[in-house]
């Protein structure tokens, strides 16, 4: 079963959100989905992207396979770095500069 990350459109006509969702890669648009990963608001200026960093790469890493505008939000809330290992830990701080003093 080939799964996919994608958008999965709700809302009402001419105001949509999206859910982003993985989903087996056969299955229609606004079908069955395995789990839900975060939503999306492309309305609002800026969009607003609710996104649960670890489901998401927990799927990447699955084999989980982003279309090409979940791979864009996946690169705007950080877990696409995340999953390739070139995110900054969050618990890792800048070393204090060292003086000759």
């Amino acid at each position: 079963m080939a799964v996919k990350l994608r958008l999965m459109r709700m809302g009402k006509k001419k105001q949509p959100t999206y859910r982003i969702v993985a989903a087996d890669s056969r299955s229609p648009r606004n079908g069955r989905f395995i789990e839900i990963v975060g939503t999306y608001d492309p309305r609002p200026d800026p969009s607003e992207i609710t996104l649960d960093n670890d489901k998401a790469v927990a799927w990447l890493r699955k084999g989980a396979q982003p279309t090409e505008r979940v791979e864009k939000l996946l690169k705007v809330t950080g877990a696409w770095d995340e999953f390739k290992g070139n995110a900054a830990p969050a618990a890792a701080a800048p070393a204090p500069a060292e003086s000759d003093a």
